[in-house]
Parts: C-alpha cells; structure tokens; sequence
C-alpha cells in the first residue's frame, strides 16, 4: 500500500490543476464557438428584419404618394367648380347688372 505523503500530494494537486486548466480552456474554445454562431445568427435576423422594414417603408411611401396624388386630384376638381361657379355668378351679375342699366336707360 502506497503512503499518502507530501511529494503524491503535490502530484495529485498539479494533476488536478492541468485537468482542470484543459477544462477551462475547452469551454473558452466552446463559448467563442458559441458566441460565433450566436453573432451569425443575430446578423442574419438583423438583416431580414431590415429587408421587412424596407419593403413596409417603401409600400407606406407608395400609399402615401397615392393618398396625396387623390387629394390634389379632388383640389383641382374643386378648384375647377369654384372657377366655373364664380364665373357663372360673374357672368349672371354682368347680365342682371346690364339689364337693370337698360331698363333705366
């Protein structure tokens, strides 16, 4: 049977010691793989939510375009019935007008 002196001691501590500075070093090695693949991950989930971004930015531009495009549209059409309606009360007033100097002439 073996004594348990100072000098085994010591072995058994080193031992210990490098086992567990290869373990150490396995899960260094093992969080940067992971983090790499997390980081890869994330970027591609960054870019697919931009391209989403994009693509509902560009559709609410296009929307807004067209919103703004109808209400000139209905601005020029009311903008031609004032034109039309003022005309006509110009030209209604210019005749009344005409008529009322006729009969005092």
């Amino acid at each position: 049977m073996h004594s348990w002196n100072d000098d085994r001691l010591d072995d058994l501590n080193n031992r210990v010691d490098a086992g567990f500075t290869r373990v150490e070093a396995r899960i260094d090695s093992l969080d940067s793989k992971i983090d790499a693949k997390i980081d890869a991950k994330i970027d591609r989930l960054d870019a697919k939510i931009d391209a989403k971004i994009d693509a509902a930015a560009f559709e609410l531009r296009e929307e807004i375009k067209d919103g703004v495009h109808q209400i000139n549209s209905r601005f020029d059409a009311m903008q031609q019935t004032f034109i039309r309606v003022g005309g006509g009360l110009i030209g209604v007033l210019f005749a009344s007008g005409a008529g009322l100097i006729a009969t005092q002439l």
